[in-house]
């Protein structure tokens, strides 16, 4: 017989980013946490997800390893670290104020609560500053292409203009795992419409299309404030939704719900 690994699995999501997470004692012996967020993420043989977050919680929040969709280890999502936030938050039964800080391997991103809905928890993030700001042009295809390329905890790359699916294929598919970026990235493509007002396409690293990005989101912000004329307390739009950036003097503030989905049980092979 076939035997089988039961894990308790949170499913949660901030703007249709989505995320499984599981508690990390449950998952101490296993030995291949990359192919266990394959087989987890699989939207047709597991249970789906962007990525697979192990977290431990801590008397301040929790501790946190974040694997993408593909297997791959991500420093840090903006949007994870609020769906683990949302999960703590309604199991501590937190009220509005209350503050959690969230471990990454990017460093700690504190949270504060602002309101809650049902399932769905609001939150300002700490998101700290963005750091290796600058313009460069690399070929893609043959193109040369202007890209604006920083680290938010993670690297990005934002192509400033049109913003359209064929060119997010194109251009997200070419950059992703450009040999300018070593360890991938992740690409946004962003349009300022307006000085308050930008909006995005994303392909995520190890994920691909997604409809929203909290750390792709702060990026965009900043590339747009910086070469794109827009202000640097913006709106930016994503295919799910609208969340609030603020680029301080000191660091970066992202403003966006999360929600929790589900608690489930997975039946894997061991």
């Amino acid at each position: 017989m076939r035997e089988l690994l039961t894990l308790p699995l949170v499913k949660a999501h901030a703007y249709g980013n989505d995320f499984l997470l599981v508690p990390a004692h449950l998952v101490t012996e296993v030995e291949d946490l990359p192919a266990l967020a394959r087989r987890a993420c699989d939207r047709h043989r597991g249970v789906g997800g962007d990525g697979l977050m192990v977290f431990e919680e801590t008397t301040t929040g929790a501790r946190t390893r974040l694997f993408n969709a593909d297997g791959s280890q991500a420093e840090v999502s903006g949007n994870g670290v609020r769906c683990a936030a949302a999960w703590l938050a309604r199991t501590r039964r937190l009220a509005r104020g209350s503050t959690l800080v969230i471990e990454t391997m990017a460093g700690p991103k504190r949270l504060v609560l602002l309101e809650s809905a049902g399932a769905r928890f609001m939150f300002r993030a700490e998101m700290g500053p963005p750091t290796d700001l600058r313009e460069v042009s690399l070929d893609v295809g043959g193109e040369a292409v202007t890209v604006v390329v920083l680290r938010v905890g993670n690297p990005q790359c934002v192509v400033l203009g049109p913003v359209t699916e064929e060119r997010l294929h194109r251009l997200g598919a070419g950059l992703t795992n450009h040999v300018f970026f070593p360890e991938g990235t992740n690409v946004d493509l962003a349009s300022v419409e307006a000085p308050d007002r930008v909006r995005i396409l994303i392909w995520e690293r190890g994920v691909g299309p997604t409809e929203s990005s909290g750390t792709g989101t702060c990026a965009a912000a900043v590339a747009a404030a910086a070469y794109g004329g827009a202000n640097r307390s913006v709106e930016v739009i994503a295919p799910g939704g609208t969340q609030h950036v603020e680029w301080t003097s000191n660091e970066i503030l992202l403003t966006g719900w999360a929600e929790n989905v589900a608690s489930i049980e997975w039946w894997a092979d061991a």
